[in-house]
């Protein structure tokens, strides 16, 4: 079995910290429309849809830069749950990893934003 983590902690502030000359370029970057719709204004579930994709790059092994931001996207589930989507890069580097499922998860308080990714698979 193959089993591979990756967590990561942000500061909400960063979100709301971005330049309005380029925050909406930095947003469009980052996340997909649909998790733009679904996060709204809230920088909290923004910075936790970061946390995420940060995560995740770890449990690959790899950094943001060698697979992009929006390969690795945070939709809503039915029951409100995240629910990981790899796109691209992200799903191939997964799959050549032998990794066929995820879990995540994603917290916050008034100030932080975190994130756990596991990868699972078999050799």
């Amino acid at each position: 079995m193959i089993l591979r983590t990756g967590i990561d902690l942000i500061e909400i502030d960063r979100i709301d910290q971005i330049q309005p000359n380029i925050r909406e370029r930095f947003l469009k970057r980052v996340f997909s429309s649909c998790e733009l719709e679904q996060a709204g204004n809230s920088s909290a579930s923004l910075a936790g849809r970061f946390a995420v994709k940060e995560a995740v790059a770890k449990a690959l092994g790899c950094g943001i830069g060698a697979i992009g931001w929006q390969s690795i996207e945070v939709q809503r589930g039915s029951g409100g749950e995240p629910v990981l989507i790899l796109h691209d890069k992200a799903r191939e580097l997964a799959e050549s990893l032998g990794l066929t499922t995820w879990s995540i998860s994603i917290s916050h308080s008034r100030t932080h934003a975190v994130a756990v990714a596991v990868g699972l698979g078999m050799t």
